[in-house]
């Protein structure tokens, strides 16, 4: 059934269907027999025997929704009914920015692919906040909520520390936990702060903000993860492995999206005519596997890592935690694969029961 869905919609423009497709599942949600009957249909049966801690938190099963699917937090009822262990939201910065220039989302069917140039378009830190805060005074408000910070794009390199501190500080009472993006393609000379000296002002300075607001506000401190590109070599990687043990961070997530085009069954005329932008989904998949099993050794079980990058069904997802990853995200996988993901994974993810005889 969604396969036909699919192939209906992909004949429209991938930004417009996607919102058009999360406001008709908003509309389903509204009404309340419905929103049980999608929550019913998706709910992960096998979730339960999935169930992790990890940062503090308790995750009720390991598949969640990576960042950029819900910028501003506008469907987290909706994403909650759809059974995701947790949702990132995000990127956001200090100020709304619309992104880059339309059309910025392509598909790639052949490859199950999708190429994005967005940029880093939200509706700022202050207004994600004021929905999270409406969404947390919910009673079934128990989804577990990531906040994806970055910076604008006209603020320069040297003054992004300031970025992210603000959305750290704004968003601190109404996340879980924090991911610091500075891997995107899309947002130019961001990826120049995967230099080790840049992150480690930008992730030391959010440690010393964390240490300050836990007591004021009564809280725990949020766990700060980084989320890198693939396109890292084996010298940034090791930049990054050394410095995460060095300040202690709390965990990794990899993959961001790549630059790199190769492999692919599209045709390169149809490649070059969409442009610049960040790949993802299944031609990611292979990279983002090796960049985890790197990560993972040189870590030593230290630190945990979230795998994000092509993963559409349990065997990659499988592929991802036996790397060593703890926790997976999908997002190109969702969209290929439909409303029921998170069910199929964790279905096929979950033990044999063992029965006596």
């Amino acid at each position: 059934m969604y396969k036909l869905l699919r192939s209906i919609l992909f004949f429209f423009p991938a930004e417009e269907v996607h919102h058009f497709s999360m406001q008709c599942l908003k509309g389903l949600c509204g009404w309340g027999p419905a929103r049980r009957l999608v929550t019913w249909a998706c709910r992960p049966e096998a979730g339960e025997k999935l169930a992790r801690g990890l940062f503090g938190l308790r995750f009720p099963n390991p598949v969640g929704l990576g960042a950029g699917f819900d910028k501003n937090a506008l469907y987290l009822r909706e994403l909650s009914a759809l059974g995701f262990g947790f949702v990132e939201v995000g990127t956001v910065t200090p100020v709304a920015q619309n992104g880059n220039p339309k059309p910025r989302l392509f598909r790639l069917p052949q490859d199950e692919g999708l190429i994005n140039r967005m940029g880093f378009n939200n509706d700022g830190v202050d207004v994600i906040v004021e929905r999270l805060r409406r969404w947390r005074a919910r009673p079934t408000a128990t989804l577990i909520v990531g906040g994806n910070i970055g910076k604008n794009k006209v603020t320069p390199n040297e003054e992004a520390w300031k970025d992210y501190e603000i959305c750290f500080r704004a968003l601190y009472r109404y996340v879980d936990y924090f991911v610091v993006n500075v891997s995107s393609p899309n947002t130019p000379g961001l990826r120049e702060l995967q230099e080790k000296d840049a992150l480690r002002r930008i992730l030391t300075r959010l440690q010393e903000v964390n240490a300050e607001l836990a007591p004021e506000s009564g809280m725990a401190p949020r766990p700060l993860l980084l989320k890198i590109a693939p396109d890292l070599n084996q010298d940034q990687l090791n930049d990054v492995i050394a410095l995460a043990l060095e300040i202690r961070l709390d965990g990794l997530v990899a993959t961001n999206t790549t630059i790199g085009r190769e492999g692919l069954l599209t045709s390169k005329e149809r490649v070059e005519a969409i442009g610049a932008g960040g790949l993802s989904g299944a031609p990611l998949r292979e990279r983002g596997t090796e960049v985890v099993r790197y990560l993972c050794a040189g870590l030593g079980g230290q630190i945990p890592l979230i795998a994000s990058g092509g993963i559409f069904t349990s065997s990659d997802a499988r592929e991802k935690m036996d790397a060593g990853a703890s926790l997976v995200q999908v997002w190109t996988g969702f969209i290929y694969e439909g409303p029921f993901i998170v069910a199929r994974i964790c279905r096929e993810l979950a033990p044999t029961p063992i029965f006596a005889s």
